[in-house]
């Protein structure tokens, strides 16, 4: 009984919500719908309730039927949560649809103003220094480590690190990372490395049977089938430029 009145009625704790950056380049819902069928291919559970961030800064000064874009992305397993680069206008009928606003700083440089120039210096001799060899420096990066299998419905976050897979990651699991993903087993679920926007990071798999990867909110499918790569060979997944590459760790020798 003590132990229930001393109880909080609410705690607030700091959680990380991974959430999916949806980038509108159109606010018709028919195109985007037609849109979102060809890139689900349509899988029911491509996306699995995930949330979502709407960026519109590309349309922004268009009529957005919010209503509309929200039912769209909720019948295609995506949960909008915010808006992001609306217009000021636009806030109060985006929150009035249960929206968060999601402000982006766009801060720019400070100008010094312009001063009367002074008279420029006698050049003075100066004997040049060598200049000093260029350091290494050597970022030491956390990891987490997972010794067990990922089972479907699982999702995996290692925020601010490296995350270590020593086990298979099924279908239907999920494994994050702000950093890269090494899994040392067969990777048949969705795999994002790279999600606090590192696009350095990079995803390594003892054998590729993914579902989705992603490095740095670029993702790729395997729809339409797996790259055709050596057979018994881990593969390393990277980004380059927009792109997703997938290419075999086979060793040149």
């Amino acid at each position: 009984m003590q132990n229930s009145l001393t109880r909080k009625p609410i705690e607030i704790k700091i959680s990380t919500v991974v959430a999916v950056a949806v980038l509108l380049h159109d606010a018709s819902i028919a195109v985007l719908d037609a849109a979102l069928k060809a890139m689900t291919a349509g899988t029911p559970d491509f996306f699995d309730d995930e949330f979502a961030i709407v960026d519109v800064e590309s349309i922004a000064r268009q009529k957005l039927d919010w209503a509309g874009l929200v039912a769209l992305f909720k019948s295609h397993g995506l949960t909008v949560v915010a808006v992001r680069n609306a217009q000021e206008d636009d806030f109060a009928t985006i929150r009035a649809h249960g929206l968060s606003i999601d402000v982006v700083s766009k801060a720019r440089p400070e100008i010094a103003p312009t001063a009367e120039p002074s008279p420029a210096p006698e050049p003075v001799a100066v004997m040049a220094e060598p200049a000093p060899a260029p350091s290494v420096v050597i970022k030491n990066v956390p990891a987490m480590v997972i010794d067990t299998p990922v089972r479907a419905g699982q999702r995996i976050y290692a925020r601010g690190a490296d995350l270590i897979i020593t086990a298979a990651v099924n279908n239907g699991a999920e494994v994050i990372a702000d950093g890269s993903i090494h899994i040392y087993a067969p990777l048949r679920g969705r795999a994002l490395a790279g999600a606090s926007g590192n696009t350095e990071a990079r995803i390594y798999a003892l054998t590729m049977e993914a579902e989705l990867v992603s490095i740095a909110g670029i993702y790729r499918t395997f729809e339409n089938g797996f790259p055709k790569l050596p057979a018994q060979h881990p593969v390393q997944i990277k980004l380059i430029g927009d792109s997703i590459e997938v290419s075999s760790m086979k060793s040149a020798a």
